[in-house]
């Protein structure tokens, strides 16, 4: 493992899994804001997804809501790239690309505003889990024209009963549920 990811992963081990209707949900900071995020925690975040990804050319970063946007909030400090929100409530601007997701826990609408035809961005998210937020929020950005020059997350799941995900996904760290705990995988 990347040494300059050991504050991520140190705090990783001791997040709680719970049973979200058979799913085993981890609660981190990265995912939940709970328990807090350390600032030392989200500037490696920060740090280590800039050295990943390059955001020179890019018009936007994009965030699904809610997990993602502290994520890209702080890349765009960082960067000076703004970006923009996912959201799951319509506005009804004419350009509006709405999307339906699902996930293990859940499903709901998203909405796209915000992003133009051409635009360059770079997808933020916090976890990659069975790819469908993801998936949804790129199908969103293709209808809309936009170039997705990558797609970052903190974290990807890789439990053995996951499908791989179809799109190369940038990320920092691979964990799983193994026994009722989150383990960080070398």
């Amino acid at each position: 493992m990347d040494p300059n990811l050991e504050p991520l992963a140190r705090s990783l081990r001791a997040a709680p899994i719970v049973d979200r209707d058979g799913y085993e949900y981890f609660v981190h900071g990265v995912t939940d804001g709970i328990p807090p995020m350390e600032p030392d925690v989200l500037g490696t975040i920060v740090d280590e997804l800039c050295e990943r990804v390059d955001f020179a050319d890019v018009d936007t970063i994009v965030a699904p809501e809610a997990m993602g946007i502290h994520h890209a909030a702080a890349l765009s400090l960082e960067t000076g790239v703004p970006f923009v929100v996912v959201r799951k409530r319509s506005y009804g601007f004419p350009t509006e690309v709405s999307v339906h997701q699902e996930t293990g826990y859940g499903e709901s609408e998203f909405f796209l505003n915000g992003v133009d035809a051409g635009d360059r961005v770079v997808v933020v998210d916090d976890v990659l889990s069975s790819g469908n937020t993801i998936e949804a929020v790129c199908e969103a950005l293709e209808s809309a024209g936009a170039e997705i020059t990558d797609i970052a997350v903190v974290l990807r799941r890789v439990d053995s009963d996951r499908e791989e995900f179809s799109r190369t996904v940038t990320h920092l760290l691979d964990v799983r549920v193994e026994d009722g705990e989150l383990v960080v995988a070398d």
